[in-house]
Parts: structure tokens; sequence; C-alpha cells
């Protein structure tokens, strides 16, 4: 016995790693059946595998059930699946998951974050015996996965806003081919000034970026940046001015006159009129009295008529500036923090492309009160046309 004890335990060592748990049971109890009286312990002793196993593997020969391939384990063995245990325990998840979609509008995670750490708490607490890996392999069971929200729901359009941007084009168009001006106009984003975190990355050496302030609360010697820019859409160049003061129409304004002293007299010297396209709201709005007052006192100035076509209401992300000009900016300053308004102006400054854009900026130190208001007296001086299509959105201001 002492002679078979050795062979069965090198046979084993042998065949053991490429046995399953059902293989290691058969071979174990046909050893032992072999050796006859005493082979059970005899086969345990040798390799280790349990008196108990080596019964189960006898008793799988003497029924037949060794006959069913592919199985390691005999029918209904192994440990219960949870959702066969608790079957109310996926419901209650979904519910917990969609508050809303199950009538709950008490549930206690309406309100927080759905972490699965979380959902496993509060299955907890309802009497289920679940862990944070039980509950993201039930989420993921039942067709849910880790989301961010999209944005794909509009304001409800305008009937006409199609007609519009159709109206703008052929304006567009039609100042071009008489090589005429062509300008886009917004203000960027208020930027606050001073050591503090700008999003995007920079290169710099390894383990070593640069230091900036927790909590962006305005230091109030430093103020803020406001860029107001002018896109040339015929000549891809831009003007922005960063003003430090308040967004007003007056500085929108002052943004368009500056423009057109430094740059746009000099590249279009015989133009007599200028095509401007703006958003529908905000400081340059159609329905700003301001607005259409410093428009008057800038084409008296100039002496060019200035002609106008708003964007329709929701529409502010087809202006030609935000992707052809604000977009950039924002890519040159990515990860450099905004310490002073000379880093604002020279960062704007040098921000260039592969296709031309070039740009210029200056300073804007003036100050703009906000509340300034156009009396009915001032608007009916303002020489202003309105077009054939929405006059409210697209006029002419004469000299």
């Amino acid at each position: 016995m002492v002679d078979d004890l050795g062979l069965i335990a090198a046979k084993f060592q042998a065949l053991a790693p490429a046995l399953n748990e059902r293989a290691r049971r058969v071979w174990a109890a046909t050893e032992a059946k072999a050796l006859g009286h005493g082979g059970i312990a005899a086969v345990s002793r040798a390799t280790g595998i349990s008196v108990s196993t080596i019964r189960r593997g006898l008793e799988e020969l003497d029924s037949g059930e060794i006959a069913e391939p592919g199985r390691v384990r005999r029918q209904g063995a192994g440990r219960k699946k949870a959702l066969e245990k608790d079957p109310t325990l996926l419901a209650d998840l979904e519910g917990l998951v969609e508050p809303t979609a199950s009538g709950d509008p008490q549930s206690p995670l309406r309100w927080t974050s759905k972490s699965v750490r979380k959902l496993a708490g509060q299955l907890g607490a309802m009497g289920h015996s679940v862990s944070h890996q039980l509950v993201a392999e039930l989420l993921c069971l039942a067709g849910y996965s880790l989301q961010a929200n999209r944005k794909t729901r509009e304001c409800p359009s305008h009937p006409d806003r199609d007609a519009q941007f159709r109206f703008i084009n052929d304006q567009v168009r039609r100042f071009q081919a008489g090589r005429r001006p062509v300008i886009s106009v917004d203000t960027k984003k208020k930027e606050l000034v001073g050591d503090f975190k700008n999003a995007g990355k920079a290169w710099r050496p390894k383990g070593d970026p640069e230091p900036v302030r927790v909590h962006d609360f305005m230091i109030p010697e430093q103020g803020k940046a406001i860029p107001s820019g002018v896109y040339d859409l015929t000549r891809d160049a831009g003007w922005v001015s960063v003003g430090g003061d308040h967004d007003t129409a007056s500085f929108v304004v002052r943004t368009i006159a500056r423009w057109w002293k430094k740059m746009g007299s000099a590249l279009y010297p015989r133009a007599r009129s200028l095509l401007i396209t703006a958003d529908g709201g905000g400081s340059n709005g159609s329905r700003v009295r301001l607005w259409k007052w410093e428009l008057q006192r800038l084409a008296t100035k100039i002496g060019l008529s200035i002609t106008v076509s708003h964007f329709p209401p929701g529409t502010s992300k087809w202006n030609k500036i935000e992707h052809r000009l604000f977009s950039y900016i924002t890519r040159n300053w990515r990860g450099k923090p905004l310490a002073s308004v000379a880093t604002v102006v020279s960062l704007i400054a040098a921000t260039k492309t592969n296709t031309g854009l070039r740009v210029r900026c200056e300073l804007d130190k003036k100050s703009y009160p906000k509340r300034v208001k156009v009396t009915d007296e001032q608007m009916a001086r303002i020489e202003l046309k309105p077009g054939s299509f929405h006059g409210d959105w697209n006029y002419t201001i004469r000299p």
C-alpha cells in the first residue's frame, strides 16, 4: 500500500496542472476504486483531495453523471446566484437608479450621485445583502453604463431661424463680392486675472506643475479681463480689445472703432459701408438702445453706412467669431495662468493658425458705466432703416 501511495502521489503531481475540478474528482475516485477497501483514505492521503470529494466522484461514476460533456460541477451545484436567492434585488436596484421611472419621488438617492457604494448601502438598508462589486455587475447586466450628460436639447427655435441664416449668408456674399468689409463681433467670457487655474495642459518638466490658487476668488487689485473681439470674415484677421470695467454696448462699439482705425481703414480704403454680424442678445443685442445709439455715433464719425444682421435667439454658437477666433485664443492659453493683464494681451496677440489667422490685441483702460439710458429723443435721431426681412434683426444705420 505504501508503494501504491507513492505512485498515486507521483501521478497526481504530474497530472494536476492539466486537470480541472471535475477531472481531479473523477481521477481520484477511479484510483480509490482500483485500490479497493481503504482506497478512499489512501488516495486522500497521497493527493490531499478531501474524502468527501472522492466520494462524490465515486457517486458520479456509479450514477453515470460523468457522461455529461462540458460540465465541471453537478447540476445545481455551486453558489446560488444573487438574483436566485433575492428575486427583488434587481427591481429595487433599478428603482434607486431611476426613481422617477419607478414612480418613487421620495427615493433617498434622487438628489445625490448614484455611486455603486451608495447604491449598495441603500440596498443594505432595504434588507438586501450586496457588495458594491455585485451592484456594478447587476447594473451592467441590466443594461446600465457610466455615461456623461450630452447636449442635444435646444430651446424651441424661432420659425424664421433658417430664413435668417440664409439672409445673413446672402448679405455676407454680397458685401464680400463688392469688396466691402464684413465683421463678426462678440465679447468673450470674462477671465479672472491672477495665478488662477486655467483649463487645459501645457508641457512642463515632469513632476513640476505650475502652482496656482486653490480658490477662484477675484483679486481686487488685479480685477478681471474682458476680451471684446472683431473678426474679419474675408481677411481671417482678428482684433481684440481687453477691458477691465463692464461689458456694455459702448465697449463693443469702441472695439469696432479701434479695429477700423488700426486695421480696417487700411484694408478697405474705398469702403462706403460695413456689415456687422452679431448675436441677438447681450450688450450688442437687437433690442439694446445703447447699441444702436453708439453705432449711429460711429457711422457719423467714420463716414460709413453700417448694416447689422443679428443671429436668431439661441443661435449665438453660429457666430463666426466664436469658432474662428475665440476658440483659438482659448487653445493658445490653455494651461497657462492669466497672471496679469499684460499676460492676457500677449497671449491673445500671439494667437495664430497655419491657415493664416492673425490677431492684434490692445488694452482698453476706459471706463464703461452700466445702465446708460438712451432717450426717445435720441432714438428718433438715429438714421436707421429696417431691412426688407425682419427689420428688428436686420437694419442699416447711415451717417
